[in-house]
């Protein structure tokens, strides 16, 4: 829906809530996809939220939990009473209800979960961590035994009636629930009705283990272009499957947490997060800015002659910072965008800080030049020219060097590389940019004073 749209259809609602009209306001609701839903209700007054979930359809209800943030679906499902919450709950998805489970108080989810039929089938999926495969898998729908024949296969198949897209791949295991292979919905219809499961799946399938984390799992399935994932135990019990609409949600997840993290700032959301939250949040990475800034200044208080015999040289000292800034910004996103999507991993760091230091060596060669020629002709001393374009070359390559050495360490230490890595390489580039420019300039400051 258009953003107009959407606002249009909340005030509607809003008027039918405030004359107690329960009736229109449901059906103005329940005409909506559910990622509509979830948005506009999501928009309501806690007040408002409450009165409507009762008159929606229990399969509507249990939709907008779903399509809702996490945060604010457990707050609603923590205000519903244990018959209403259960209610919902049992319209859900295993996998769905279980990651709202997990967001409720413990005593809350237990006394929740006591009174589920379909208890049994939600408990496999709270074992494991959200961000984790096992988090993300739902149950299968279908699954094959190899010794089936295709005709069995397919009267199983007619019998679980499965709507999940994931029908057009059939997992297939043997006696012991172990994952053994795959089959496509094609092959088992050509194939003829005596033929063994086993004789025409693919045993090369690929699958993720239930505790590795969920970019692993979305990275294996945008690799290998797989529109469901098997996931499996140590023993390699197939427990559950992951889908593509689900891998679209890790995706736009990790992706958010990461242009956060190299913003300096946990995930918060403007629109619902109270400002003393986000001063919590962002404060703290401020003062370590301001922290690792003094190292900086440390370095310029002692050239502090330096630059008052020359003052010339404070009119370069953004250029310098800048420039080496941006090579160093531009060699950290490269390399975390690689660790993150497994194009580099941490034992290929020298070839990776090889290209890296080339890059940056053909860059400082062409800004330094242009530096050079730039101070040349605004102050007219071929020997400040000199001392900027050097220390341009030279804060180029250390940029490129932290930049792609700052992550990969971070990623040997399993300290993820895009929370820590900006503040690090800033440091680091500002701080030996200050450092070979004015010590440049301190081994030369005889010329400097004569040809200013």
């Amino acid at each position: 829906m258009e953003r107009q749209d959407v606002d249009i259809a909340l005030q509607e609602i809003r008027d039918a809530l405030k004359a107690r009209d329960w009736d229109r306001a449901a059906v103005l609701v329940e005409a909506l996809r559910p990622p509509d839903q979830a948005e506009l209700f999501g928009e309501l007054a806690l007040d408002e939220q409450d009165r409507l979930l009762p008159q929606l359809e229990l399969e509507d209800s249990a939709d907008i939990l779903e399509k809702l943030e996490e945060e604010k679906a457990a707050e609603v499902a923590q205000r519903l009473s244990p018959a209403e919450l259960t209610s919902i709950l049992s319209e859900m998805e295993p996998d769905e209800a279980a990651d709202l489970l997990g967001d409720l108080t413990p005593a809350r989810a237990a006394q929740a979960l006591a009174r589920l039929e379909e208890a049994d089938e939600i408990r496999p999926f709270l074992v494991y961590p959200d961000e984790s495969a096992g988090g993300l898998m739902t149950t299968a729908e279908v699954v094959l035994h190899q010794d089936m024949t295709a005709a069995e296969a397919i009267s199983h198949l007619r019998a679980a009636a499965p709507d999940a897209e994931t029908v057009y791949y059939l997992f297939v295991v043997d006696w012991r629930e172990h994952l053994v292979g795959v089959v496509s919905l094609r092959q088992l219809v050509v194939a003829p009705p005596r033929t063994s499961i086993g004789e025409i799946m693919d045993a090369d399938v690929i699958s993720v283990e239930a505790h590795d984390d969920q970019e692993v799992a979305a990275r294996l399935m945008s690799r290998y272009d797989v529109v469901a994932l098997p996931v499996v135990d140590a023993q390699g019990h197939m427990l559950g499957v992951i889908t593509h609409d689900d891998l679209v949600e890790v995706l736009e997840e990790e992706a958010t947490e990461d242009i956060f993290r190299l913003g300096g700032v946990p995930e918060e959301h403007p629109a619902d997060v109270a400002l003393p939250a986000a001063l919590r949040t962002r404060l703290p990475w401020l003062v370590l800015n301001l922290l690792t800034a003094m190292v900086s200044a440390l370095v310029l208080s002692i050239f502090e002659g330096t630059i008052a015999r020359v003052a010339v040289l404070a009119a370069f000292f953004p250029i310098v910072a800048g420039v080496s800034g941006s090579a160093g910004t531009q060699s950290l996103t490269v390399t975390v965008r690689g660790l993150a999507l497994g194009e580099i991993s941490p034992g290929e760091g020298w070839r990776t800080l090889g290209r890296e230091v080339l890059i940056g060596l053909a860059n400082g060669v062409a800004v330094g030049v242009l530096i050079a020629l730039i101070a040349l002709a605004w102050r007219g001393s071929p020997a400040l020219g000199l001392v900027v374009g050097a220390a341009t070359l030279l804060n180029l390559i250390a940029a490129a060097i932290a930049g792609a050495l700052v992550p990969i360490g971070l990623q040997t230490l399993d300290v993820d590389p895009a929370l820590a890595s900006p503040i690090l390489v800033t440091t680091i580039t500002d701080t030996f940019g200050y450092f070979v420019y004015l010590g440049l300039a301190t081994l030369t400051i005889s010329v400097l004073v004569q040809t200013r």
